[in-house]
């Protein structure tokens, strides 16, 4: 009997639905990129207009990549399928996406160096982080400043695709409308850069708690203290 008890604990967890659709979603990616910097419209004989819809379809495309991570956690939360490989993938899914959309638009000049820096750096300061506080036996959630920080990034990246290509709506872009779009698409990617920032700063202070005091800062159960 007890052999059988072992041989469950020991039994790899299943990939179900809602890890399904995470690795989906990580596959879809490069489909994005695709959609976004490929010559693809050539293979049509209206090449022009479908390359001045090609960054329309690749936002359209990033938008339903981007949908999927509330619809895996809906389905992980109502099948009971919370899996330790789910909390390890669907984040990673989330970085993994918004890292190759500012890349991309690094390589189209669309948008400048050091934001798509100021975002990535702050996921490999807080992927650091973390594994130090797991180290220590600790798991630190995430604050409403990083959700909320990776909205307005998903936001923001999809009007930094289309801002320049308006004209296809018969907006121009140099027009008071297509200055109008150009104006929020920058307010809301800055706010979002601020937001990456703060949400950086916010989880270094709860972090602080177990990178220096790790023992005092630690509850009977070990988590921080600052999940509390």
């Amino acid at each position: 009997m007890s052999s059988d008890k072992n041989t469950q604990k020991q039994a790899p967890e299943r990939l179900g639905l809602a890890n399904t659709i995470t690795l989906m979603r990580v596959l879809a990616i490069p489909v994005f990129l695709v959609a976004f910097l490929s010559s693809w419209p050539l293979l049509f004989d209206n090449a022009d207009f479908v390359f001045a819809l090609r960054p329309w379809i690749a936002a359209a495309v990033f938008i339903v990549i981007a949908a999927t991570d509330a619809v895996d956690g809906y389905v992980a939360r109502k099948r009971g399928e919370v899996t330790t490989f789910g909390m390890f993938i669907d984040p990673l899914a989330d970085k993994l996406l918004i890292t190759a959309a500012l890349v991309a638009l690094v390589q189209t000049a669309t948008l400048p160096a050091w934001i798509a820096f100021t975002i990535i750096a702050r996921e490999f300061i807080i992927s650091g982080l973390r594994m130090v506080a797991s180290s220590e036996g600790v798991v630190i959630a995430a604050s409403n400043y990083g959700k909320v920080k990776t909205w307005l990034q998903s936001i923001a990246i999809v009007l930094f695709i289309v801002k320049n290509h308006t004209m296809v709506f018969g907006i121009a872009p140099a027009s008071l409308a297509g200055q109008a779009f150009n104006l929020v698409a920058w307010g809301i990617m800055l706010v979002a850069v601020l937001l990456t920032v703060v949400s950086l700063i916010d989880y270094y202070r709860h972090a602080a708690q177990v990178l220096y005091n790790p023992e005092e800062k630690r509850t009977p159960d070990g988590r921080s203290s600052a999940e509390e």
